[in-house]
């Protein structure tokens, strides 16, 4: 089930950048299983929209530059 908003903005396109910049945020506190699995559904889901190989690569030093003691991805 999918609400909108008073703006007309569905709750999918409201929630989802604000739980994605919670993610970033506590990234390197999440147990590193939790992290593989993020990372690979993130990476998933912006192949969906992106068809640049470079994404995985990308990711990973997007989370590395803000979370130098993260996992490998």
């Amino acid at each position: 089930m999918h609400h909108d908003d008073e703006a007309g903005h569905s709750a999918d396109e409201r929630f989802a950048p604000i739980l994605g910049a919670a993610v970033v945020t506590m990234w390197s506190r999440l147990p590193q299983d939790v992290q593989h699995d993020l990372f690979e559904a993130a990476v998933l889901a912006g192949h969906a929209n992106e068809r640049d190989e470079s994404l995985r690569e990308r990711l990973a030093l997007f989370l590395h530059d803000r979370h130098p003691r993260t996992a490998d991805a």
